[in-house]
């Protein structure tokens, strides 16, 4: 029995970003993910990943994370603590983000973040074959220098 890592990518991301890295303690972020605009590296998975027992997209059209606080670390490196919401449920999620400059545009921040959550956690019980319950979440984005 084989092991199948199946990606999914947020086409349509509404966000907003107030960074300043002499005063990271006045950051905060926004993100709204349309869960329609889903696309997967294993199609074949689509149906099952929107469908009532993981996504239910049809009920529930967003996924939402508001920052609560940036707590820095050093090095450009920052704990971002804020709400996930998912699936209606709303639980405590901390992304470990790394903030550098662009290399394209000296304006620009390069922003990394990742966490791990369980889905279990927003209800998203049922056992599917196959379909661990910890997921990994990795954002990538740009943001102004302010």
């Amino acid at each position: 029995m084989g092991l199948t890592v199946v990606k999914a990518k947020f086409n349509q991301v509404q966000s907003t970003m107030q960074f300043d890295a002499k005063a990271p303690q006045n950051a905060s972020t926004h993100l709204v993910m349309d869960v329609e605009s889903l696309s997967f590296s294993k199609p074949l998975f689509k149906h099952m990943i929107l469908g009532e027992d993981l996504f239910y997209v049809e009920k529930y059209k967003t996924v939402i994370f508001k920052s609560i606080q940036f707590k820095e670390l050093g090095n450009g490196k920052y704990n971002v603590l804020g709400h996930l919401t998912l699936r209606g449920v709303t639980k405590p999620v901390i992304f470990e983000t790394t903030f550098k400059p662009s290399m394209s545009n000296t304006n620009l921040l390069d922003v990394q973040a990742s966490a791990v959550i369980n889905r279990r956690d927003f209800g998203m019980k049922k056992g599917i074959a196959g379909v661990g319950d910890k997921v990994n979440l990795h954002l990538s984005g740009q943001c102004e220098m302010n």
